[in-house]
């Protein structure tokens, strides 16, 4: 296969997840550390009381099982399925929707199932960036081949804290639709453009190794230093002549780290996807490629919009509104395109960075970031209907400057375990 003909297996790829406008959805997975409800220490996959066993116990309650030698990795059921991140993250992904009240009656159907379950066993499931006590070093990584084949791929070609990625970080990660490539062009600029605006919005990380972390967007700052030819935000992405191609060919220019061969993950290390092609051109090849990088905003059949921390009730809703309302309203991208339309890639570093120092209180065209995003959930609410509803408790803290970190951290200065009950999924239960 030459180098055109796997470009246009990749662009053929991404180009399968056009929809309709009228077909649009949105979806969501929300990562959560499951930790004990005193010391606050995370719970291993392993031994009594560990994820392991909180997964067949979920089993039983009618999901389909996947295993990998004998362990449980994940669940589905229905409209949701559930799996384990590296450092037994538990992760909960709800199918997309066009709706958010569809969604949201999902996540709550299924932390209803969920919560008890960890509840039961004194456990909880933390909302928060960064895990709230444990250093990395104490962590085991679950007995899954592909996450042993990361390790040991970012140990020698990693940045600084590309474990830390892996063993100490959760996400809330935001899937939209696109209609074609122009509109897969537009979308993707501006989620970039966005990249340290929703970093800054929804920072949700106080404690960093166990001690108080003194600057802002901890998730940023990590990904930012865990491996620079896939994770960030990507130069081209303000490239006027952004494409499917340049996204595919970015692709195989990649380290794959790991395949899938003759039913075997097996260890590349720092082959390139474009070495692979000439041997596995499949479309879960071509699916595992793309989702072995980790950008700010990753392409697939869809775009992830991968910059919050992971939040609790109501603001992962809040979250979940704000997209959807900017990026499925014509007249908002097009606002949001006046805004942003002379913003490059050296601009949007500057930024960043600026924001790891400042946070919501770093300026862009001379207005603080918290400004913009009251600006920003102006115009999703009028895009949303009944659904803008979901933004009116992020609109609450923004009107006083403050991210989710401030919230947690007033909380955890009086008392971690008061913090860390309000900020999880078993109080988002309670409340409901």
């Amino acid at each position: 296969m030459n180098f055109r003909e796997k470009i246009e297996k990749i662009v053929n790829f991404i180009k399968s997840g056009e929809k309709e406008t009228k077909d649009f959805s949105i979806g969501f997975e929300s990562e959560h550390f499951v930790v004990d409800k005193d010391s606050l220490t995370t719970i291993s996959y392993y031994g009594k009381d560990g994820i392991c066993e909180s997964m067949a116990e979920i089993g039983r309650l009618g999901y389909d099982i996947k295993e990998e030698e004998g362990n449980i990795l994940g669940l589905s059921k229905e409209n949701f399925d559930i799996s384990i991140e590296p450092a037994s993250q538990f992760e909960l992904a709800i199918r997309s929707k066009k709706s958010i009240n569809d969604l949201y009656r999902d996540y709550t159907r299924a932390m209803a199932e969920l919560v008890p379950i960890f509840e039961n066993k004194g456990q909880i499931l933390a909302s928060v960036g960064y895990h709230p006590k444990s250093k990395i070093s104490a962590i085991k990584i679950i007995p899954k081949k592909r996450y042993d084949f990361m390790y040991e791929y970012f140990r020698i070609n990693g940045g600084a804290y590309a474990h830390n990625m892996m063993k100490g970080t959760a996400s809330l990660q935001v899937t939209i639709d696109y209609a074609n490539e122009e509109d897969f062009k537009r979308k993707y600029f501006l989620a970039s453009a966005l990249s340290p605006f929703l970093y800054s919005i929804f920072d949700n990380a106080y404690i960093f190794e166990g001690e108080v972390y003194d600057k802002r967007n901890l998730r940023q700052m990590i990904w930012d230093n865990c491996d620079r030819q896939r994770t960030g935000v990507y130069p081209f992405a303000f490239d006027h002549d952004l494409s499917y191609e340049k996204y595919a060919r970015k692709i195989l220019d990649t380290d794959i780290i790991f395949i899938k061969e003759d039913g075997e993950e097996s260890y590349k290390g720092r082959v390139k996807f474009s070495e692979i092609m000439d041997e596995d051109f499949s479309d879960e090849m071509i699916f595992h490629a793309l989702s072995i990088v980790f950008p700010d905003v990753r392409a697939k059949k869809y775009l992830e919009i991968r910059m919050p921390d992971e939040l609790p009730y109501p603001y992962n809703f809040a979250c979940l509104a704000l997209i959807k309302g900017l990026f499925y309203d014509e007249d908002n991208l097009n606002k949001l395109y006046e805004i942003f339309e002379d913003m490059d890639y050296p601009q949007v570093t500057n930024l960043k960075s600026r924001c790891e120092r400042y946070g919501l209180h770093a300026k862009y065209k001379d207005k603080e970031i918290y400004k913009w995003a009251l600006d920003f959930i102006d115009l999703a609410k009028k895009a949303l209907d009944d659904e803008g509803d979901f933004l009116d408790p992020l609109r609450e803290i923004l009107e006083e400057g403050k991210s989710p970190r401030d919230i947690y951290e007033k909380l955890y200065k009086k008392d971690p375990r008061e913090a860390i009950r309000v900020f999880s999924a078993n109080n988002s239960q309670r409340s409901k």
